[in-house]
């Protein structure tokens, strides 16, 4: 197998050939067709999240087919096509687990962070956590779908019903979220980097009423707001753009710090929440609406060896949708 490896917090990766590996007990080897990039891939690969176990592959957005399973695998087969999401193991012991909270559990593992992930032509994984796919869709627009689809899917049920919804960052999560909140009758608000025309464009060829700058004001005051680009300065600009009574949710697993604001901009019961990971539930449940309304995932493809390539032009934010990669 070759994999795109991570040595050190902030090297480049650095491509290896290495023994296929061979699933243990419970566990299934996958073929990788498309892995996407995500922005918490560049997050391990600066350093930014704790605990890393060098030498780690990056990778959480993985599309394949099982081609070896470990002992006592029988809920899958050789040749399924599954999804490897970034959720890789949860104890099933802790109290969280057993509150049917295995998102926040005590002692979880996750894909290309703390078990080796899919910037490779194959993986191990847990075959409690893959999510058998069928044969819809083609491999590469799928991808995004498995963390980008997923935390955005987590992010929108938290951010409540109500009808006008903005979206802050407009990327591989948000283009796919836009979607399932037009699918489900919601007015989307996308607001972006100032002067990105090309997302600006993406957001309205979706159906979004608006589209503007982070700093603009919207035309009118949102009922919610997901913040998914990790920035802290955003969650005071959220905040004054939601009505009293809204709900701000940072979907994100790492964001720079939050600055002060004056109190009142969180007064009259606006909520300031965060997502942490997913659920399997979430998983199922995302996979039913993602179908029903249609999603079209925007994807911009480029070979393994040009992951450090790819991270760069994601860190420039130089990706328009969804950047993935195929070996």
């Amino acid at each position: 197998m070759h994999a795109m490896v991570l040595t050190a917090p902030g090297a480049p990766l650095r491509l290896e050939q290495r023994e296929d590996p061979v699933p243990g007990p419970g566990a299934v080897r996958v073929k990788v067709g498309a892995c996407g990039v995500c922005r918490t891939d560049l997050h391990v690969v600066d350093g930014e999240l704790p605990g890393v176990a060098y030498p780690i592959v990056p990778g959480h957005e993985v599309v394949g087919r099982i081609d070896a399973l470990g002992a006592d695998v029988t809920s899958l087969k050789v040749g399924e096509r599954v999804g490897v999401p970034w959720l890789g193991y949860t104890c099933g012991e802790c109290s969280y687990c057993r509150s049917n909270r295995e998102n926040l559990c005590d002692r979880p593992r996750f894909t290309g962070y703390t078990r080796d992930g899919g910037f490779a032509t194959h993986l191990v994984a847990d075959a409690r956590y893959c999510f058998p796919l069928g044969e819809a869709g083609d491999d590469i627009s799928t991808a995004p779908l498995l963390c980008a689809g997923l935390i955005g899917w987590r992010s929108l049920v938290m951010a409540g019903e109500g009808e006008r919804l903005g979206i802050f960052g407009f990327g591989a999560a948000g283009h796919i979220i836009a979607q399932v909140a037009r699918w489900q009758g919601r007015s989307v608000y996308a607001f972006t980097r100032k002067g990105d025309v090309e997302a600006q464009a993406l957001a309205k060829s979706l159906g979004a009423e608006w589209a503007g700058s982070s700093e603009d004001r919207p035309p009118a005051p949102l009922d919610a707001a997901i913040i998914f680009a990790p920035v802290g300065d955003l969650v005071p600009l959220a905040l004054r753009a939601v009505r009293k009574g809204g709900r701000v949710v940072c979907a994100g697993i790492h964001m720079s710090d939050i600055p002060s604001f004056p109190y009142h901009i969180l007064w009259e019961e606006r909520q300031l929440l965060s997502v942490a990971n997913l659920t399997r539930g979430d998983g199922v449940a995302f996979f039913k609406a993602a179908a029903q309304a249609g999603i079209r995932t925007h994807t911009s493809l480029f070979p393994l060896w040009e992951a450090n390539e790819v991270l760069s032009k994601l860190r420039a934010g130089q990706i328009t949708g969804a950047a993935v990669l195929q070996p």
